[in-house]
C-alpha cells in the first residue's frame, strides 16, 4: 500500500493543539494558533491525530494502491483492505468511504484466527477492527455516530467464540439500536481452532 499521511484544513482548525500532543513523530505543531503538518516526510499516516481533533480538521490523503501485493500463485492471497485506517477507535465518523458502505466490524483476533478472513469476510467492505478488552472505553457510542452520520448498507459483525468477543457484539447491538435506522446486519462466529461455527 502507498504510504499515506494527514491533510490539515486550517479553515476548520480551533488551535486546542490536541492533535500536536498525540502526534509521536512530531510532525504536527502550532503555527499562529492553527495545526499544522511540519514535517510530513515524518507523519506515519497512521491517523492517531484523526479522532482527538474536535473540529474535524485533519483527514488522510494519499491512496491506497494494492501495487506489489503478493499474488496467489507465491502462496499468499492479496489484501481486500480498501481504507486506512481501519481501527475502529482511528476512523473518523464522517470519512468518505463510510458512504454507502457494508461494514465489517470484526474483533482483533479473528483474521489470525480464521486463514480465508480477507477473501471471505473483507471483500467489498469497510473494515472496522478492535478489541473491547484491550482498548478503553465503549465502542457503541463511536459506532452509533458512524451509523447516524452514513448512509451504511450493512453491518456483518466477526467474533471469536470466547466470552470476552460478546463485549464486540453487544457494542454492535447497542449501536443499531441507538442510530435511528433499520440496518441489515448479521453475526459470524470464528472458533479458536480456526473454524466458522455459523
Amino acid at each position: 500500500m502507498n504510504k499515506q499521511k494527514i491533510k490539515i484544513d486550517r479553515e476548520k482548525c480551533c488551535g486546542c493543539g490536541l492533535c500536536t500532543q498525540t502526534c509521536r513523530e512530531g510532525a504536527i505543531g502550532l503555527v499562529d494558533g492553527k495545526a499544522t503538518l511540519l514535517e510530513g516526510n515524518h507523519c506515519d499516516g497512521l491517523g492517531n491525530c484523526l479522532p482527538v481533533c474536535p473540529a474535524g480538521a485533519i483527514s488522510l490523503e494519499g491512496a491506497v494502491s494494492l501495487e506489489g501485493a503478493v499474488s496467489l500463485e507465491d502462496g499468499f492471497a492479496l489484501t481486500q483492505l480498501r481504507q486506512w485506517p481501519c481501527q475502529i477507535k482511528l476512523i473518523p465518523v464522517n470519512s468518505p468511504y463510510l458512504k454507502d458502505a457494508d461494514l465489517l466490524i470484526a474483533a482483533d483476533c479473528t483474521a489470525y484466527a480464521y486463514g480465508n478472513f480477507h477473501n471471505e469476510f473483507m471483500k467489498n467492505k469497510i473494515t472496522l477492527i478492535g478489541c473491547q478488552k484491550l482498548d478503553e472505553g465503549d465502542y457503541s457510542k463511536k459506532l452509533t455516530e458512524i451509523m447516524k452520520n452514513n448512509d451504511i448498507k450493512s453491518v456483518t459483525v466477526v467474533r471469536m467464540e470466547v466470552p470476552c468477543c460478546g463485549s464486540m457484539e453487544e457494542a454492535v447491538k447497542t449501536a443499531l439500536n441507538n442510530c435511528g435506522k433499520i440496518i441489515p446486519w448479521q453475526v459470524k462466529t470464528i472458533s479458536t481452532g480456526g473454524s466458522l461455527l455459523d
